[in-house]
């Protein structure tokens, strides 16, 4: 991190009549814990008055009620993270 501090990536790809879009940081990635509850409506790691524990449940149900597809979360603590979005071609 310190050597490509603030880094993210984004890949795109199509594979198997989907859309694959990837985006990835250099962070300190989450706890197994806290990866199980990213997509919890109310579900925050910010402060109390800092968030609208909203973003990550309903960005989920856009993706996969919406547009038929899947958000996933990869994450190893003291790593990385990354959000995959996958939508039907």
């Amino acid at each position: 991190m310190k050597a490509n501090p603030n880094c993210i990536k984004i890949q795109t790809s199509v594979e198997n009549e989907r859309v694959k879009i990837a985006i990835a940081d250099n962070g300190k990635g989450m706890s197994e814990s806290v990866k199980q509850k990213i997509f919890d409506h109310l579900f925050t790691t910010k402060p109390v008055g800092e968030g609208t524990e909203l973003g990550l449940a309903i960005a989920r149900q856009i993706v996969e009620s919406t547009h038929g597809g899947k958000l996933s979360c990869n994450s190893v603590l003291g790593l990385s993270t990354e959000f995959i979005i996958e939508i039907p071609v």
